[in-house]
């Protein structure tokens, strides 16, 4: 029995390009194990966002070696990408696998294997000229890195599923790379510029999983809103996307990734509010209030226009949850600066914020700006915003009390030694139902939606009771 196991860092997006790479070593014929365990292989699939997930990448492989002195570590994604020199010298990486190389895993893996095996055999210096010309066209080269000039590729790397591990919502990668080059982001030298996956390959996908049960799709890439941008054979793009999925039978939502504020306009907020399967939950990534912040993050539209965007998003849906992602302490944040996005953040109510301490990366303009904010100071902004987030959050939330809403549950949780049922609202509302609120203890409900009377909050968390109609 051949076994492998994985270990992923980082985005939804090298998630779901673990399942995929999982997927093809299983029919591949290796057992996947949890890591940490023996395993014949590990694979780390990398991040490289900041200089603290560069460290945790080298931490995991530095593991995956100690556990299993005797497998072969691959080392795939960003992390390679950004820092190919350190793995190539890093003892404890056999393979090397970059970005737009993630769907050759098995040959690769395959490849290395015969070629060690035979070079074992007869040359215990090394691989072979003989065997390295053996195995030419299948992956093997004498330093086993796997590389793509992301700089110049232009294609698509498709690795569709055909199932996912979360039982209720589906993660489905439909675009990858990034043109930005905001100053704090290492993400466009690593991934490459803009590549779309074509709409029918999507739908594919999409089709097979709807048939295994799959009930909401969440679309995501790199930067989703640039889907279609680089198709220069068609007029697809994202509202494509959204309307063809919405004509799939059994997909009964669909959800956006992270946005960009440009990609909110009339047309598009008009569109979707058509779509009956659009889930009104938009993660319109915002980073600073400060227009002046803003620029020297050259990030693309001001605290003015963002607020544009909110208001469309509101005029179509009163009750849309918006959330976002903040940087605090970026180089040269001033005390003024910091209050026009604590005060920006407050104006648009959003409905949860993610809060990030600006974190120097090398090889991004913002490590070599001047005015470095000190740690100390990050930590102030930070427990400040993340007051104010859990404000507005619970706000946010009690606009729902007393309301009926239809609710996806994903499974049985014990909470103070009571056992609920745990799902979410389109709006992303986590919801807990009694288990005593079903018929019996042995009601399935993982996977199935239902309408629910959201009675109160408590403790943090908002409660229902299903509706009568639907335990009968």
């Amino acid at each position: 029995m051949k076994r492998v196991s994985f270990h992923t860092l980082g985005c939804k997006v090298n998630a779901y390009e673990t399942e995929a790479m999982q997927q093809r070593m299983e029919a591949a014929g290796y057992t996947v194990v949890p890591f940490g365990e023996a395993a014949e292989v590990c694979i780390i699939n990398t991040c490289t966002v900041t200089n603290i997930a560069d460290r945790k990448s080298r931490q995991m492989l530095h593991k995956a070696k100690k556990s299993n002195p005797d497998s072969v570590v691959v080392a795939v994604g960003c992390y390679v990408e950004s820092g190919l020199e350190n793995c190539k010298q890093d003892d404890s990486i056999d393979i090397i696998v970059g970005n737009n190389r993630k769907a050759e895993i098995v040959e690769i893996i395959e490849g290395y294997l015969a070629a060690r095996k035979s070079s074992r055999a007869d040359e215990p210096g090394g691989i072979s000229a003989d065997t390295e010309k053996a195995f030419a066209g299948k992956n093997v080269c004498a330093d086993n890195v796997f590389m793509t000039d992301m700089s110049k590729t232009a294609d698509y790397e498709d690795m569709p599923l055909v199932r996912v591990e979360n039982h209720t919502r589906a993660y489905i990668k439909i675009q990858d790379g990034c043109n930005q080059f905001c100053t704090y982001c290492i993400i466009p030298y690593t991934r490459g510029r803009i590549r779309s996956r074509s709409l029918q390959s999507i739908i594919d996908e999409v089709e097979i999983l709807s048939k295994e049960g799959y009930k909401e799709i969440v679309l995501t890439g790199i930067h989703l809103s640039s889907y279609g941008k680089d198709l220069t054979d068609c007029e697809d793009n994202l509202l494509t996307v959204v309307k063809r999925l919405s004509e799939i039978d059994g997909i009964e939502r669909i959800r956006l990734g992270s946005l960009e504020p440009r990609i909110i306009t009339e047309e598009f907020m008009q569109e979707l509010g058509r779509i009956k399967e659009f889930c009104p939950h938009f993660h319109l990534s915002l980073q600073s209030g400060s227009e002046s912040v803003l620029k020297r993050m050259n990030r693309h539209y001001t605290p003015g226009e963002y607020y544009d965007k909110c208001c469309l998003i509101r005029k179509i849906y009163p009750n849309a949850a918006i959330t976002t992602d903040v940087i605090v302490g970026f180089p040269g944040e001033t005390k003024e600066e910091a209050k026009e996005t604590f005060e920006f953040l407050k104006k648009v109510n959003f409905a949860e914020m993610h809060i990030f301490k600006y974190s120097m990366r090398n090889g991004t303009k913002a490590a070599k700006m001047s005015g470095q904010i000190p740690e100390s100071i990050k930590n102030e902004r930070s427990a400040e915003l993340i007051k104010l987030g859990e404000e507005m959050t619970k706000e946010f939330e009690k606009r729902f009390i007393g309301t009926i809403q239809k609710v996806l549950f994903e499974e049985k949780v014990l909470l103070e030694e009571k056992k609920y049922w745990s799902g979410y609202t389109a709006e992303y509302v986590k919801v807990l139902v009694p288990v005593d609120n079903m018929a019996n203890d042995t009601a399935e409900l993982t996977g199935k939606l239902a309408e629910v009377l959201l009675a109160e909050i408590a403790s943090g968390n908002v409660f229902g009771s299903i509706l009568a109609k639907e335990r009968e």
